[in-house]
């Protein structure tokens, strides 16, 4: 069940938030589960009734919530957007005119940052990615004036986290960086591009991203950072002779297991990601105490189980603020259920907790209805909003958008 495994791969970390005389006392740990569990099992009964998608369609035409995140994702994968001025300024335009009010640009993808980086000069050898429309200009700082001037909320995106191109010059210049499966394989395809994944354990790739954090948040006015679900590692990887050495150390002399499903083994891993992302959230908050932390994930029970990332556990913690999980679902039952989940319920009563919802991939736009029906079904179960992934696949449907957001709306409050 899922509360049983929340309950079980999240105890350790969840326990320091108990009061002293029940965190050394096993049956007041039970008992203040039991309490929680028993109250979020109420609050889904009471919020789970019926909601089918024939009701979803005549209710998008009510009133949209004053306080709403509406966000968008700026990508440089199947999308133009963010090549040349023209266009970046043309989408933030009428994102402001559909009456959205976030947008995430990425900022790290394919091994490269997609602005003028020291940092990125010095590990990858190039300050920025070679495409031509990002070319003698400063895409980042571009967002971050056109944005703010149109009362836009700007949230850059390390989209590709931990993964990087097989072949990327990141790569090449670190091979060290990479981990690898027990059989000392590396690369995992995504679709058709080959990929590996650096080594979260290792502290020359911590250093990189947290300096790439730090440069961010420091040298641009942004409101806040976004990590997504490749800020973790597949479940097979950890095998590299850096973390073996690592566990070795930890565990008297032992080997992590053969199985990388071990339970042990599992906790240990995500463990150490958790452990990064602390240090993300106290780079970004030593720089800029008021810039969001802001993480979309895939639900909680895949991202643990397949990516190692226990962001359920970094909730509970406070190191992200703003939570928007992707629920990539065609079929609404599995849609409304990822909803109800219980993490789910947990962390929206908690911080804000958007749904990543999907409007397209390259040449297979989503339905106008599909996407209307799932926004509905957000705000029936009042979650803080959405956002849509990804800006090129919103086509040429405006007037479908702002029926979806009639009025503007303000993101809904941070801490």
């Amino acid at each position: 069940m899922a509360i049983a495994r929340i309950c079980l791969n999240s105890a350790a970390n969840l326990r320091q938030n108990l009061p002293e005389s029940e965190g050394d006392n096993l049956n007041g740990y039970r008992r203040w589960w039991l309490t929680v569990f028993l109250g979020v099992g109420l609050a889904v009964a009471l919020i789970g009734h019926s909601f089918s998608p024939a009701s979803a369609q005549s209710a998008f035409q009510t009133a949209s919530p004053a306080a709403e995140l509406r966000g968008v994702w700026l990508t440089n994968i199947d999308s133009d957007v963010l090549f040349s001025r023209d266009n970046l300024g043309l989408a933030i335009r009428r994102l402001k005119r559909l009456n959205f009010n976030t947008i995430y640009p990425t900022v790290w993808n394919w091994g490269y940052t997609l602005y003028p980086s020291q940092v990125a000069e010095r590990v990858v050898g190039r300050s920025i990615d070679p495409h031509p429309g990002l070319a003698r200009r400063d895409m980042l700082a571009e967002a971050v004036i056109r944005g703010h001037r149109r009362g836009l909320t700007v949230i850059p995106w390390f989209e590709f986290g931990l993964m990087a191109p097989a072949d990327s010059d990141l790569v090449s210049r670190h091979p060290d960086w990479v981990t690898n499966r027990l059989d000392g394989g590396q690369v995992i395809y995504e679709g058709t591009h080959p990929r590996v994944w650096l080594n979260p354990t290792h502290p020359e790739v911590r250093q990189m991203l947290l300096d790439l954090v730090r440069e961010v948040v420091t040298n641009y006015d942004v409101d806040g950072i976004q990590f997504d679900d490749h800020f973790g590692m597949p479940v097979e990887l950890g095998y590299d002779p850096y973390t073996v050495r690592l566990y070795q150390q930890e565990h008297g002399g032992n080997s992590p297991p053969d199985d990388p499903h071990d339970l042990e083994w599992v906790r240990w891993r995500a463990d150490k990601i958790t452990s990064l992302m602390s240090e993300v959230f106290r780079t970004v908050k030593a720089q800029k105490p008021r810039a969001i932390v802001s993480l979309s994930p895939n639900p909680w029970e895949f991202a643990y189980e397949t990516y190692l990332q226990d962001w359920f556990t970094w909730e509970r913690q406070g190191l992200i603020e703003e939570l928007i999980v992707q629920v990539y679902r065609d079929d609404f039952e599995r849609f409304t259920s990822e909803l109800q989940r219980p993490e789910m319920q947990l962390a929206k009563a908690h911080i804000p907790v958007a749904v990543g919802i999907l409007t397209g991939l390259r040449n297979r736009p989503v339905s106008m209805e599909q996407i209307q029906t799932q926004v509905q079904a957000v705000r029936e179960q009042q979650f803080a909003g959405v956002s849509f992934f990804f800006y090129e696949t919103l086509g040429d449907r405006d007037a479908s958008f702002r029926s979806l957001f009639r009025q503007s709306a303000t993101r809904p409050r941070v801490g």
